[in-house]
């Protein structure tokens, strides 16, 4: 029985969630990072799919799902947030049709960049972005540290968080952010994230301005958030103090290569970086000294 490439449901998710963690699992532990992943509920999943029920395929083998692909899309910006293959089906083409499907939906949406990002070793798959006209920009670190060895550098803050919810957040003003540091609103994902019990959002200020915004969930910063790149290093460390009262025994980000700033905070507070991501897209877009993703789908 031939393969059948069609649009996700809602009982798909977890499924795909498992070969997304085992196609991980085996690529990082064959690259000797042992294994990397573990199983979520799908939520961000699903609200993409109710959000944009073109935007999440699967490759259906009588049945049984073999292969997922995920993107989504804000303004001129589609995001390729997952696309992974069952390890032993990985020779089959499977790759290559679910590719196709996921840049229709581009073409679609008329998105004119696209980007995505994948792990710094990861050869093979960035051959077949480059193939579609995805090009290497910069490393995204991911570094964390023991909660306890981070609380001995801190310093005062320069820069104050406040809280924000979905009752408190004036979007117009997390819009101007967006757009300052990525060049697109991402409106209806702060919508999401304000909706997820557990995380915890923050607007960043200086004075009374509101320079910036940042998220936190269960000792992970990201995303964050900051008009000017000047404004990332202070930001971040403000962050870092927020996160140094958690109960989190371990305190990770993504931070950006491209983000000097940030990612000298990160060592002056003992972050050690543990594996390297990569950015690929059609064309440079956004000010990424300015912004620390929350992780590889969500960006």
């Amino acid at each position: 029985m031939a393969v059948v490439f069609r649009p996700a449901r809602i009982d798909d998710l977890t499924r795909a969630d498992e070969i997304v963690v085992a196609s991980i699992n085996e690529l990082t532990e064959r690259r000797g990072f042992g294994k990397m992943a573990s199983a979520h509920p799908p939520n961000f999943q699903a609200f993409s799919l109710s959000d944009d029920t073109e935007g999440l395929w699967v490759a259906d083998d009588g049945g049984e799902i073999v292969g997922f692909a995920w993107s989504w899309v804000c303004g001129e910006l589609w995001f390729l947030a997952q696309l992974f293959v069952a390890p032993d089906r990985q020779s089959d083409g499977i790759g290559n049709q679910l590719i196709s499907k996921t840049f229709a939906h581009a073409e679609m949406r008329g998105a004119s960049i696209r980007a995505l990002i994948t792990f710094t070793f990861n050869n093979v798959s960035q051959g077949l972005y480059i193939r579609h006209g995805l090009f290497p920009r910069f490393p995204i670190y991911m570094v964390s540290v023991p909660r306890d060895r981070l609380a001995s550098r801190l310093a005062a803050p320069r820069l104050r968080l406040e809280s924000l919810t979905a009752q408190t957040a004036r979007f117009d003003e997390l819009a101007l952010v967006d757009v300052s540091a990525l060049g697109v609103s991402r409106e209806k994902h702060h919508r999401y994230l304000l909706g997820d019990s557990t995380t915890s959002g923050f607007t960043i200020h200086a004075g009374r301005e509101c320079v910036g915004y940042v998220y936190m969930s269960e000792g992970h910063i990201g995303p964050l958030a900051v008009r000017r790149p000047d404004l990332a290093g202070p930001a971040f460390a403000a962050a870092l103090s927020f996160a140094a009262q958690s109960n989190s025994p371990n305190i990770s980000a993504f931070v950006p290569g491209a983000s000097e700033p940030a990612l000298k905070a990160a060592t002056d507070h003992g972050m050690r970086l543990t594996f390297p991501m990569l950015l690929m897209s059609n064309r440079q877009f956004g000010n990424w000294a300015s912004y620390l993703p929350r992780n590889p789908g969500f960006m």
